[in-house]
């Protein structure tokens, strides 16, 4: 029975390889070959059509319940829970158990990166992959900077914590193409300070200020994977969107990748309030020679085009301290840093103790100087 799973062989060696993003080639770690995408894709064009009709026609055999009634099956101890599916690892022969939205993991068993690629047919395919630039350790490396200037973080927490993994995820992303034709009115104020005799006076002029455009947007992007928090994934952005590359298979070895579990259509209101907010900010920033701008009023009418699905690349590590895990996550391409790290009471109260005390000080000194007069 054909394979529905793919792996990469280095050709000189038949080691497994692995997409390097600090030369942009697929590379072999046991007789050190490099291989440029182009290559391997077409070395590996016929083993992953037949990979992926396979596959297809394993799902196409899963949906007719043509054979033996198994709907018992499943609910045992030894049954694959729903939502996942079950393939066996091309190298080692070992059964793999993987969500049903993994499209590429590596074998427990043997290590050897594993690519599924029926989960790229059809709609599910991606337009873009942004490969990855950055390795794990340049990943630890980004995660001892963010620990940098964190005055309320545990002194020994950037010793004693351990990061127990690193992963490196092509993340889905739905991207929307469109346009936004702005109305907007604006009040700008400008000030005017005198002297009249003993006092001094300001005068207020008040503008309206009205802007009209079309701003184009192109590819923005929001987080088709529910496995990812969407506040991590903003807030790791921007990527740099120049490097998109057309989507192949062969960027995805050693590292995980996952396919979208959010349709299109149920997060465009995300990018469409991202477009709205970007318009009037391009539209505010024309607005100029005023002390103040306040927006008055506004009509934006979106205008949405096309739709692209591509996988950017993230770097996921999990880190131990005091029993507790602490998510990060790092862009695979910039090194910008997002996570949640734990705070020392101590130092927190001692801050907080700090800051009440210099208040205390200027408010004491500013009435000793009002009673003082």
């Amino acid at each position: 029975m054909p394979t529905e799973l793919t792996n990469y062989q280095c050709p000189a060696c038949t080691g497994p390889l692995r997409f390097d993003g600090a030369t942009g080639k697929l590379v072999c770690d046991y007789c050190g070959s490099s291989y440029d995408v182009a290559q391997i894709e077409a070395l590996y064009a016929d083993k992953n059509e037949k990979a992926e009709n396979a596959f297809n026609a394993k799902e196409e055999k899963d949906s007719t319940g043509d054979g033996w009634d198994t709907s018992d099956l499943g609910s045992g101890e030894w049954g694959v829970a729903d939502g996942m599916k079950q393939y066996n690892c091309p190298s080692c022969g070992a059964e793999l158990i993987c969500d049903e939205n993994t499209a590429a993991t590596s074998c427990p068993y043997c290590g050897n990166p594993t690519v599924v690629p029926g989960q790229f047919s059809g709609m599910k395919k991606p337009d873009f992959v942004l490969p990855f630039k950055l390795s794990k350790e340049d990943a630890q490396k980004a995660l001892l900077g963010y620990y940098k200037g964190k005055k309320l973080l545990p002194g020994r927490f950037r010793s004693a914590s351990v990061v127990k993994e690193v992963k490196g995820v092509y993340v889905p992303f739905w991207m929307y193409d469109g346009t936004a034709e702005a109305d907007i009115l604006f009040e700008g104020v400008k000030n005017h300070i005198y002297r009249s005799g003993d006092y001094e006076v300001t005068r207020s002029d008040h503008f309206d200020v009205r802007r009209a455009g079309t701003v184009p947007f192109e590819k923005v992007p929001v987080n088709a994977s529910s496995k990812m928090k969407d506040e991590y994934m903003d807030a790791l952005e921007p990527f740099d969107y120049n490097e998109l590359k057309a989507f192949s298979q062969a960027y995805l070895p050693g590292f995980l990748a996952d396919k979208y579990d959010k349709e299109a259509n149920e997060i465009a209101d995300k990018a469409d309030q991202r477009v709205e907010s970007t318009a009037v900010s391009v539209m505010r920033e024309t607005v100029s020679g005023y002390d103040s701008v306040m927006m008055k009023g506004k009509s934006v009418r979106l205008r949405r085009g096309k739709v692209h699905y591509a996988l950017l690349p993230v770097y996921m590590l999990t880190v131990k301290w005091k029993d507790t895990d602490y998510l990060f996550a790092v862009n695979g391409r910039s090194a910008k840093t997002v996570g949640e790290l734990p705070v020392d009471k101590g130092r927190f109260w001692g801050y907080l103790c700090g800051i009440a005390a210099g208040l205390t000080a200027v408010i004491t000194a500013v009435v000793y100087f009002l009673t003082a007069l």
